[in-house]
């Protein structure tokens, strides 16, 4: 018996003390974070499946994990062995957990949740569904029972101030425009988990997950006070005094649970149930009056000032130097003298160049370094023990991105190491091309949301009858998550609208399972278009501004697909791209950046 099956019995065991049917095991922590330090990783040490994205159902005699299209070849992998399932979330004729528990449990049977791993409103919803099949929801954490003496602990890292400088608004100011939100809301009160939010809010900074410069720790935020719930030890002399002179009380991680349970009964409770988890919820005294509404802060927080805007700027310059570098290298040296880099390898010296920039503190994500077929398995993730070699041959897409003090980036290259390229290979590049194009370059109307603009990106995929299963777009946080909400640009009816502020990806795709993965992606900030002589009405409309500074691999295109517009949007951008960055560059860097800048 593996490991992964002594786990998943060993939680069997638990589950008949109980006398519980099922038990579900998110991909999430209690901040409902993408990304999460190793002490919340329960589905990878349930599973083996280190995917971002997943959720494990144990029963009494299967095992399953739910995730999507993205994830399926790795899911494949990571999988085999452990007895655990994989259920094709994406699938239309895929069911959903609560449909699947509904045809496979009898009525009165109990499933088993831990509160923290929920949200209010995932909880919620989940009761509602079991509950229409008679199956009732227990709340109770297995896994803490467990997973005890090999379990990382939660990182003990000092958070640090960080300056308005770069921000771009004090801590006084954000602070003040939410408590005003809080009284058009008629509450006085507001819990948040959500730990972008607090580190924006707060103007605080830390280390404490992998690719996100967060601090692990809850806000409860009052008309006269502030709380910051976190670990002592992280708050150093200085972060001491920082919060001090910003009023902000500091107390225990674990205290908000008291706290919230303490509130006097005329409080009237703000909070984000797409967010804020079931426990902190359930902590909540029955008399307060509690409001569930899309967060404040998110929605400021997706709306940058000029100041961080400028800094995203500053920032991809700092990426396009070190990607110029690097594609510099892999094309001249990485291969010189029958060498035969690693795709890990390549990942570490994309990070070498990186390190260098100004200001540059960690990637942005895990980079994806992915060669030929690797490259169709979208999150693909290389580690030294296991990653191809990597040829002067066939189609490299090369994922990545930067945390700067002044912004975060996030860009995908896909270049062709060598041989000659076939057809199809040129076809797919070019429709990916054509779409990232589309999106970059159309104007919208104010009021108009993503998902309205999804289908420019895939026009021409979709008249060859390809498509592909990710989102278009994802927002991006300053110096914060990669993936942030509550914009983003895909198939699905998001009710955010498009503001002037926002960045989002332009990152359409085509993936051959086996052959090469092709993605393309920039990250641009909605903006304000300028009026047209055409305009029939006074309608206000926004337009993106492309921030990312990086060449596209022409060698690739298909030129007979490209319309005139296309080729001058190209040239354009490739003048852009050289102006900007020749001359942060060497002398020799600058003139190989010229040539794949050149006129098409």
């Amino acid at each position: 018996m593996t490991t992964i099956q002594q786990r998943i019995e060993a939680l069997r065991s638990l589950m008949q003390e109980h006398g519980l049917s099922a038990y579900i095991v998110p991909g999430t922590d209690p901040h409902a974070s993408e990304y999460m330090c190793d002490h919340w990783k329960e589905i990878t040490w349930l599973s083996g499946f280190k995917g971002e994205t997943g959720t494990v159902l144990v029963t009494l005699d299967e095992a399953f994990l739910w995730t999507d299209s993205r994830y399926y070849l790795q899911a494949d992998k990571e999988l085999t062995g452990t007895g655990v399932s994989l259920m094709r979330e994406s699938d239309i004729d895929t069911p959903t957990i609560p449909e699947w528990l509904a045809g496979n449990l009898k009525h009165g049977d109990t499933v088993g949740v831990n509160p923290e791993m929920f949200t209010v409103s995932g909880y919620k919803a989940l009761a509602d569904e079991l509950s229409n099949a008679g199956i009732s929801l227990f709340s109770i954490d297995f896994i803490r029972k467990l997973w005890t003496a090999d379990r990382p602990p939660v990182p003990q890292v000092p958070l640090y101030e960080y300056s308005a400088e770069f921000a771009g608004e004090t801590t006084q100011s954000k602070l003040a425009r939410v408590r005003a939100e809080m009284k058009k809301r008629k509450t006085d009160t507001m819990v948040i988990s959500a730990l972008d939010e607090i580190a924006w809010l707060l103007n605080i900074r830390g280390l404490d997950v992998d690719f996100n410069p967060v601090v692990i720790s809850y806000l409860l935020l009052r008309l006269d006070s502030c709380t910051l719930f976190v670990d002592p030890e992280k708050v150093t002399a200085e972060a001491a005094a920082y919060l001090r002179k910003e009023s902000i009380t500091v107390c225990g991680y674990e205290d908000i649970f008291p706290a919230l349970s303490n509130l006097p009964s005329t409080a009237s409770v703000l909070f984000d149930g797409s967010r804020l988890n079931r426990a902190l919820y359930e902590a909540l005294p029955e008399h307060c009056k509690k409001t569930d509404t899309q967060s404040p802060v998110l929605v400021m927080k997706s709306v940058k000032n000029p100041v961080e805007l400028e800094g995203e700027r500053i920032a991809m310059r700092q990426d396009a130097v070190a990607l110029t570098r690097f594609f510099r290298w892999l094309e001249e040296e990485a291969f010189r003298g029958g060498k035969t880099p690693t795709e890990y390898d390549l990942m570490e010296k994309l990070h070498e160049y990186r390190a260098m920039g100004k200001n540059f503190v960690t990637e942005s994500f895990g980079t994806i370094a992915g060669y030929k077929g690797n490259g169709a398995i979208v999150h693909y993730e290389a580690t030294m023990q296991d990653c191809a070699t990597v040829y002067p041959e066939g189609m490299l897409l090369l994922d990545s991105g930067g945390q700067y003090l002044d912004g975060t980036t996030d860009i995908t290259r896909t270049v062709w190491l060598g041989g000659e390229i076939p057809e199809q290979a040129k076809l797919d590049y070019t429709y990916v091309l054509k779409g990232h194009i589309a999106l970059a370059t159309v104007r919208f109307p104010k009021g108009t949301r993503g998902n309205q603009l999804d289908a420019l990106a895939k026009q021409y995929m979709w008249q060859a009858g390809i498509t592909y299963g990710h989102g278009t777009g994802h927002g991006v946080g300053h110096f914060l998550g990669c993936h942030e909400g509550p914009q983003n640009v895909r198939t699905d009816n998001n009710p955010t609208v498009l503001k002037a502020g926002n960045i989002c990806s332009d990152e359409p795709g085509i993936y051959r399972t086996g052959m090469w993965g092709v993605r393309i992606e920039n990250l641009v900030a909605v903006t304000e278009a300028p009026q047209t002589d055409a305009r029939t009405t006074d309608d206000q409309f926004l337009c993106w501004e492309t921030l990312t500074l990086c060449y596209y691999d022409t060698t690739l295109i298909e030129m007979s697909l490209l319309t005139e517009e296309e080729k001058t949007w190209l040239n354009r951008y490739h003048e852009r791209v050289y102006n900007e960055i020749s001359p942060m560059l060497s002398t020799d860097d600058a003139a190989w950046l010229k040539n794949k800048c050149k006129a098409i």
